[in-house]
C-alpha cells in the first residue's frame, strides 16, 4: 500500500506519450519496500511502457569523502543487480543528478523521486520541477510517516513530538505491495558509469581520498538486513539495559545503511514489531521518534547546520558564557588527531575514524567536549560537525546534525548553570565511569576490536 500522503506532485506538467517511465533514484538507493520504485512500476504497468532507474552521482558532494562513496558503491552494485533481476536498466552516471534527470526526462512520460530533507537535496529536486517538460512526482518513503504528516512545524522536543507521530502509526506502519515490471528495459541502450568493480569504480572518481574505506562495514541491502537479523536474534533482548554500554556489542548498526537509504525504516519498524520483546519498543523509540524528530529538525530549520538553528534559550545562555575561562583549549588539528588530555574523548574520535562509526552514547560525550574545549561556542559547532560529516558513515544526515545540535541544546531543556555550558547539559568522565567501564573501552579501542 502507498499512502496518498506519501506522494506529491511537484509541477504542473501533464504526461507524455515518450519512451519510458523514469525513477530518479536519489535518496532510496535499495530495490525492497521503496515507495518510490513501486509506485513508478505500477505506472509504468498502468502505461504499457518500460521501467528505467536513473542514479546521479555527483563527485563534489558536500563534505562526501572516499569512505563514503565507497560504501554507496557497494550497494548501488546490489541495486543494479536486483533491477537487472526485475528486468529494469538503471543508469548510473558520474554528473550533477539534476543535468542528468533533465536530460533523461525528455524521453521519459513522467519522472519519479524519491524525498530528501537536506538542503542540496530539496534544491536539486526543486530544479528538475521547473526544468523538465513532464510530471516529476516524489514520494517519500525514507521515513514510516511522512514529515509533513508527522507535525506541520518544528517540535521542540521528544516530548512534543512523540503523541503526534504515534497516533499516525497504525496507517503507516504496514507492508508494501511489490510490483513487476510488465516490459523489460534491459535492452535499451544508456551511456552509463560501470559499478561493477567498487575499487575501479571509486578510482576513476575525482572524490577526496584522504578518508578511506571502513573494512568492518559493507555497503547494501543484504548486508543491511544481515546486521538486522543478529540484532534481532543476539542483541535485542539486551538492548535496554545495555545500549549506553559502548564496551557491548548490542546496536543494531542500521544507522549508515538508512543514512544511504539501503535499507528501509519501514521495513525494520515492522521486523522488530513482529518480535515478541518488551525491550522492542526502546529500539522504536530510536528509530521512529528520534529517527524522524532528527528529520523534522531539518525539514523545518533552515539553519540545521549552524549555531543559529539552536532554540533561543540555548544560544542565549551559552553566549552569556562565552567569555568563561576554559581549563583546556584545543584546535580542530588536535581534536582531529585525538590529542587532547581525555583518554576517554580521544578513543570516541579514533573508534569514528577507524570504524566510520563511535557508539551513540559516546558521540554525545565527545559533542560536550568539544563546546568545553573550544575558543568560542561557533568553533566548536563548526568543529563537531565537520568532525562528525568527515569520519561517521552516517554523517551529513538528519541524524547527525540533530545529534551535534543536541550537544549543544536542541531537543533538550535547560539544566543547572554551570562555567562554559550555561544551562546545557553537562557531561564528564565521571558520569561514564558509572555507567560502564569506561577504561576497558579505552582498551577495546586500542586493539581495533569490532
Amino acid at each position: 500500500m502507498i499512502q496518498k500522503e506519501r506522494i506529491k506532485v511537484l509541477n504542473e506538467e501533464s504526461i507524455k506519450n515518450r519512451r519510458y517511465i523514469l525513477y530518479w533514484m536519489q535518496a532510496s538507493q535499495r530495490v525492497e519496500f521503496n515507495h518510490a520504485l513501486e509506485y513508478a512500476i505500477s505506472k509504468a504497468n498502468e502505461l504499457s511502457k518500460p521501467f528505467v532507474v536513473y542514479f546521479g552521482m555527483t563527485e563534489n558532494y558536500p563534505e562526501a569523502l572516499e569512505r563514503h562513496y565507497y560504501f554507496m558503491l557497494e550497494g548501488l552494485k546490489e541495486v543494479q543487480s536486483s533491477l537487472r533481476k526485475k528486468d529494469t536498466k538503471m543508469v548510473v552516471r558520474s554528473e550533477q543528478p539534476e543535468i542528468g534527470v533533465t536530460e533523461m526526462s525528455k524521453n521519459a512520460c513522467l519522472v519519479v523521486v524519491d524525498r530528501g530533507y537536506l538542503r542540496i537535496q530539496r534544491a536539486w529536486r526543486t530544479r528538475v520541477a521547473k526544468q523538465i517538460s513532464c510530471p516529476l512526482i516524489q514520494v517519500e518513503t525514507d521515513v514510516v510517516v511522512p514529515v509533513e504528516e508527522a507535525s506541520p512545524k518544528e517540535e521542540y522536543s521528544a516530548a512534543t513530538f512523540r503523541p503526534k507521530i504515534r497516533k499516525k502509526l497504525d496507517y503507516y506502519l504496514v507492508p508494501l505491495e511489490n510490483y513487476y515490471p510488465n516490459i523489460s528495459s534491459l535492452d535499451m541502450n544508456f551511456d552509463s558509469f560501470d559499478i561493477g568493480d567498487t575499487e575501479k569504480a571509486v578510482s576513476r572518481l575525482d572524490v577526496n581520498s584522504s578518508v578511506k574505506k571502513v573494512d568492518h562495514l559493507h555497503g547494501g541491502t543484504k548486508e543491511a538486513r544481515k546486521h538486522l537479523m543478529d540484532f534481532l536474534e543476539n542483541k535485542l533482548d539486551k538492548y535496554v539495559s545495555l545500549r549506553n554500554d559502548p564496551t557491548q556489542d548490542v546496536l543494531s548498526d542500521m544507522s549508515p545503511y538508512l543514512h544511504f537509504g539501503q535499507i528501509s525504516p519501514l521495513y525494520i519498524a515492522l521486523k522488530v514489531s513482529a518480535i515478541n520483546s518488551f525491550e522492542k519498543d526502546a529500539y522504536l523509540e530510536e528509530l521512529i521518534v528520534r529517527r524522524e524528530l532528527a528529520v523534522n529538525f531539518v525539514f523545518y530549520n533552515q539553519n540545521y547546520d549552524s549555531f543559529d538553528g539552536l532554540p533561543e534559550w540555548a544560544k542565549r545562555t551559552l553566549n552569556e558564557h562565552s567569555t568563561d575561562t576554559r581549563q583546556y583549549n584545543y584546535t580542530l588539528e588536535e581534536l582531529e588527531d585525538a590529542k587532547t588530555h581525555d583518554p576517554y574523548w580521544n578513543a570516541a574520535q579514533q573508534e569514528m575514524k577507524i570504524k566510520g562509526k563511535m557508539h551513540g552514547y559516546m558521540r554525545m560525550y565527545w559533542g560536550k567536549k568539544i563546546l568545553e574545549w573550544s575558543n568560542t561556542i561557533q568553533k566548536a559547532f563548526e568543529a563537531a560537525l565537520y568532525l562528525n560529516n568527515k569520519y561517521e558513515l552516517d554523517g551529513r544526515d538528519p541524524n547527525g546534525y540533530a545529534g551535534v545540535a543536541w550537544c549543544f541544546g536542541k531537543h533538550d531543556r535547560a539544566w543547572k548553570e554551570r562555567n562554559v555550558f550555561g544551562k546545557v547539559r553537562y557531561m564528564n568522565a565521571k558520569g561514564l565511569k558509572r555507567k560502564f567501564d569506561a577504561d576497558n573501552y579505552v582498551e577495546i579501542v586500542k586493539e581495533g576490536k569490532p
